[in-house]
């Protein structure tokens, strides 16, 4: 692979002479082994059945201005199955994505996030902001689906939550698809991740996401923002210059305290919402919420666009990036991911083509970035153990890892993976006897076993 120098304009730039490559160029998670997607359903029950199209990222090439990711929108873990109705699965989006590698400061009035794509996870598939499109008003009034307010368009007032609202839509990796476009409104780790699990889906359809929080450690880069800049999970340094340990990015977003909605927080009157109860809790709409200014004055907090300028591991002289926010239980905190306005210039568009001269980036299989440990770091469970073995490969892998069962004897029996841009991988052992048993974790040359008890 040829190696470039890119140098940004409005923040620092890597060094000349450290022929350093730019990360939107080398972050992408390459399918170079020919993973397929899978999906559930309802009807399939617990096994998910094989798709055809390719998962995670297929191609990546680059000009002087501009990464071009080819992806298909497939991830490498299974989705669904949409216990809400939905009756759409994840298809080919054969898309394109055209993002600037030197991305800059928008130093006018804010572009706000949409409905639809506002960025891209480094696996290829979507990602949206808060809303699905629907508000109180026309939700609620006789006017929807009439000649004067189609159906599921929003009004602009009380505008509802998407990560609220379909949450028993979502599968297990916190995705739904809008007509075959898999995208997920928060943090991409699987429900049963959390701290505090509010979601069961995970129980009967076993899927993970992205990658896994690790508190412990920088949250890897997870995408780029329609503006081109990145996107890291929850955890960070609490410093803007790296310093400060590791801690929670912190959302300057909280809840208003209103029991009654006839005013914004602005304190401006509009057309009255729902009063707060059980059924339209505080966070249902996005109106429910204000912003801190005060609270992004701290370090570990962020600005009003749900990032900060500050190092990571790929930018080790600084970049603005938003932060995947969760709170104490690593449930998903608005505004969850991107907005609800950009911090760039909104440049990032789905091509119907490359154009100009073009290199194809081809990343090395020896080479992982520093943020990417190359330690494996496992959890086997349950121990003991019935019908069902789970492997748990804390944060993003950007290889393979497989995974093999062995009996006491070293007999195999079995073996799976964790696919690149997945962090779990099961064994069915329903028909095992009971007895010891050895999992054998193997990644490029680091191998560890560790040992499971199998009791009928």
């Amino acid at each position: 692979m040829k190696k470039i120098i890119i140098a940004s304009i409005l923040f620092s730039s890597y060094c000349i002479g450290m022929a350093q490559t730019n990360p939107a160029i080398t972050s992408w998670l390459h399918n170079t082994t020919g993973i397929l997607g899978s999906h559930y359903t309802v009807a399939g029950g617990s096994t998910p059945l094989n798709d055809a199209d390719s998962a995670n990222v297929q191609k990546v090439y680059y000009s002087t201005s501009f990464a071009y990711v080819k992806t298909k929108g497939i991830p490498s873990y299974p989705t669904g199955p949409y216990l809400d109705g939905n009756p759409s699965i994840a298809t080919n989006q054969s898309a394109i994505f055209k993002i600037p590698l030197t991305p800059v400061q928008n130093l006018g009035t804010p572009t706000n996030t949409t409905g639809g794509n506002i960025g891209v996870f480094i696996n290829g598939i979507a990602f949206f902001d808060y809303r699905d499109g629907v508000s109180w008003r026309n939700a609620s009034s006789s006017l929807c689906g009439g000649p004067i307010m189609p159906p599921c368009m929003g009004d602009g007032v009380w505008n509802r939550d998407a990560v609220v609202g379909e949450r028993g839509g979502f599968d297990c990796s916190k995705g739904h698809p809008a007509m075959g476009n898999y995208h997920t409104h928060q943090n991409p780790s699987a429900f049963n991740l959390d701290l505090n699990v509010i979601s069961t889906v995970c129980n009967l359809y076993a899927a993970d996401g992205l990658y896994t929080i690790d508190s412990t450690v920088h949250s890897p880069l997870i995408g780029f923002a329609y503006d081109g800049f990145p996107v890291y999970g929850a955890y960070g340094f609490k410093n803007v210059d790296g310093t400060g340990g590791i801690v929670r990015m912190k959302s300057s977003y909280s809840k208003r305290t209103i029991t009654t909605r006839t005013t914004y927080s602005t304190g401006a009157t509009v057309t009255p919402g729902p009063p707060v109860s059980a059924t339209y809790p505080l966070g249902y709409f996005r109106e429910d919420y204000q912003y801190n200014i005060t609270s992004s004055a701290t370090p570990d907090y962020l600005d009003e666009h749900n990032g900060r300028y500050c190092i990571t591991p790929e930018y080790p002289l600084g970049i603005y990036c938003y932060f995947a926010t969760v709170d104490a239980n690593w449930n998903s905190a608005y505004p969850y991911l991107v907005g609800p306005t950009f911090y760039g210039t909104k440049v990032v568009a789905d091509v119907a083509a490359i154009t100009g001269p073009v290199t194809e980036y081809i990343p090395s299989p020896l080479s992982v970035s520093d943020s990417y440990s190359n330690e494996i770091n496992a959890t086997v469970f349950p121990n003991p153990a019935n019908d069902l073995v789970a492997i748990q490969i804390t944060g993003l892998r950007k290889e393979n890892v497989t995974i093999e069962l062995y009996d006491i004897t070293g007999r195999f029996i079995q073996k799976t993976s964790v696919y690149q841009g997945s962090t779990i991988a099961y064994f069915d052992t329903q028909k095992l006897y009971s007895g010891q048993y050895l999992v054998k974790i193997i990644s490029g040359t680091t191998v560890i076993s560790k040992k499971i008890t199998i009791i009928k």
